[in-house]
């Protein structure tokens, strides 16, 4: 069985699991940093195509609006937490704050120094809110992203989607590298750890992503799919059979 197929088995499943969430009223977010074409995107068209949308929340996360820089950086992330049973995935998140932010000096030193604590107590809310937080950095070398983005530069389809800032961020590559570091280090806690994933192979990367989240989200989660209630399978079974045409 190829990588595609694989894959298939795992969406088949993930969206099995994502039910099962929704009867139990589970919620969780998942949480996707890397770098620039480290492959967030396709890992969320492939989580789109599996499951349920009236449970599913993506949401991509680009610089705050000048509504959202009036207020406290986190609140802008407060009001996008998922309600019961539902799915929130975050293309990009909170931690900007202490990567972007940071690097491009768009917040003082001593804002994303802070922004530490803030983030792990901003996680901690929510898992004790039985809310699950599955963070998840893909990790690439800065001559793959160089490759992709070379790819993306030749093709007619995707090079609009390249941008100055692209540019900008890749000119600071070990910079992002520091930030990230200590970034994990910071805030890796019991309660939301860190799952990095080698991601310089996509379909390897896809596999490995899958399989994260269907372990993590069924924890404690029971798959068991129920019965019917006695009156709908009472009413069922005293109706005439009908043959399928074939």
């Amino acid at each position: 069985m190829d990588a595609k197929e694989q894959l298939k088995v795992l969406q088949h499943e993930l969206g099995l699991v994502q039910q099962a969430m929704g009867r139990q009223r589970q919620s969780a977010v998942i949480v996707l940093e890397g770098a620039d074409a480290a492959g967030k995107g396709g890992i969320v068209r492939r989580l789109g195509w599996c499951l349920d949308p009236r449970w599913l929340h993506v949401h991509p996360i680009s610089a705050p609006t000048v509504t959202e820089q009036a207020e406290h950086w986190l609140q802008r992330f407060w009001r996008l937490v998922p309600a019961e049973g539902q799915l929130a995935v975050f293309d990009r998140s909170w931690y900007g704050r202490v990567l972007v932010e940071r690097v491009e000096q768009f917040c003082p030193i001593a804002a994303w120094q802070r922004a530490y604590p803030q983030i792990n107590d901003f996680e901690r809310c929510l898992a004790e809110e039985n809310i699950r937080v599955i963070k998840i950095f893909l990790e690439i070398t800065a001559e793959t992203q160089l490759e992709r983005l070379q790819e993306r530069f030749s093709d007619p389809g995707k090079n609009w989607k390249l941008t100055e800032e692209d540019l900008r961020n890749r000119a600071r590559w070990q910079d992002y590298q520091v930030a990230t570091k200590e970034m994990v280090a910071a805030t890796s806690t019991a309660l939301a750890p860190w799952h990095t994933i080698d991601a310089n192979d996509k379909h390897q990367a896809r596999l490995s992503v899958f399989q994260l989240l269907l372990r993590e989200l069924s924890r404690d989660l029971d798959l068991t799919l129920p019965a019917p209630a006695p009156v709908i399978t009472d009413y069922f079974n005293h109706q005439p059979q009908h043959r399928s045409e074939d």
